[in-house]
């Protein structure tokens, strides 16, 4: 049953908010492979501010993988990161180590629906925000929510771990 929900909604991400009665929108676009940044490409794609569109980072710290998620006119502090989750360094993953723990490619990473559930850290600008825009599993494909529901789908913390 849960893969007949899956194929109707697309993605794992479209599954998570769907089977949790989250109101949420989702945007398609046509991704181009030319685009310098993923992020910037769906905010001018959608018309909204970068500062609505969040990108998903996942880092490692002090040996754990961690989803840091930001928005996408700032970039991700790694010592804000470390210390919210009580850390001592944090550095950039692998990016394949990122794609397989997680079930989805560079550029399409959601916080939602991950194979393996992450310890995530939302940037505390979202909760200013009405919705925010995050990746719904692939390139071209987001998803609009509050961001009280994403930190709840993926028991984020929110915390200022965005610069700029």
């Amino acid at each position: 049953m849960a893969k007949k929900r899956q194929a109707a909604a697309g993605t794992p991400a479209l599954t998570a908010v769907t089977a949790a009665g989250v109101t949420h929108t989702v945007h398609a676009y046509a991704h181009d492979p030319a685009h310098p940044s993923y992020g910037e490409e769906a905010a001018e794609a959608l018309g909204v501010s970068p500062s609505q569109v969040f990108k998903t980072l996942v880092a490692d710290v002090d040996g754990e993988l961690t989803v840091a998620v930001v928005p996408v006119s700032g970039s991700l502090d790694l010592k804000a990161l470390a210390a919210a989750v009580g850390g001592k360094r944090a550095a950039m993953a692998d990016p394949a180590l990122a794609e397989r723990t997680t079930g989805y490619v560079r550029g399409g990473i959601s916080p939602l629906g991950q194979r393996k559930r992450l310890r995530t850290v939302l940037d505390a600008s979202a909760a200013e925000l009405g919705t925010v825009c995050v990746s719904a599993g692939r390139r071209g494909l987001e998803v609009e929510l509050a961001p009280a529901d994403l930190a709840a789908l993926t028991g984020a913390v929110l915390a200022p771990i965005a610069r700029g």
